[in-house]
């Protein structure tokens, strides 16, 4: 188990029982473009704030809430947040909006959140689910393990409009 990334920029801080980002990884940071922090004790990830060039984050089995403070990755096109704590899904989707605009896959599977038949949501609520979310992310290709339909892109944006709001960085407060 590395604590530095191999040469194509991944890193894994799989199952360390940290709760941010090591301080001392920042020496990494530009150099790092995937990461996996899965089965950890995040809260928040603010700590990620100098990894700038991340295109790929894996977060599952965490303590993320729908509160949670992201950092500005305008790079970041894949976000895996599986099995987290996640039960609010207009706050949480505004965040991730806010601050990963072009992201492409999103997974947020096991979250109360993202309703399923696995976790008691009906065929209704998963569809709503997925157009609320949609709305938000004109680039996104892929949510759960679904690809999004030309069809639901048209529906999304007929029920909701066009939410997402380009170049605006959100302000990251401690």
């Amino acid at each position: 188990m590395s604590d530095k990334p191999s040469p194509a920029g991944y890193l894994s801080l799989a199952y360390r029982g940290i709760s941010e980002f090591p301080p001392a990884l920042v020496r990494y940071a530009e150099s790092i473009r995937d990461l996996d922090i899965s089965h950890n004790e995040f809260t928040d990830l603010k700590s990620l704030a100098p990894i700038t060039q991340l295109v790929s984050l894996v977060v599952d089995n965490n303590h993320i809430n729908s509160h949670v403070k992201f950092p500005y990755l305008p790079n970041l096109r894949i976000l895996y947040i599986n099995h987290n704590d996640i039960s609010n899904l207009s706050v949480f989707i505004e965040r991730c909006a806010a601050s990963f605009p072009d992201l492409v896959q999103l997974s947020m599977m096991n979250n109360e959140a993202a309703p399923s038949y696995f976790n008691g949501g009906n065929v209704q609520q998963y569809i709503d689910y997925r157009l609320f979310v949609i709305s938000h992310f004109p680039k996104l290709a892929t949510l759960d393990d679904t690809t999004v339909s030309t069809e639901e892109r048209a529906n999304a944006r007929a029920l909701y409009g066009a939410r997402m709001t380009r170049g605006k960085k959100p302000s990251v407060k401690s």
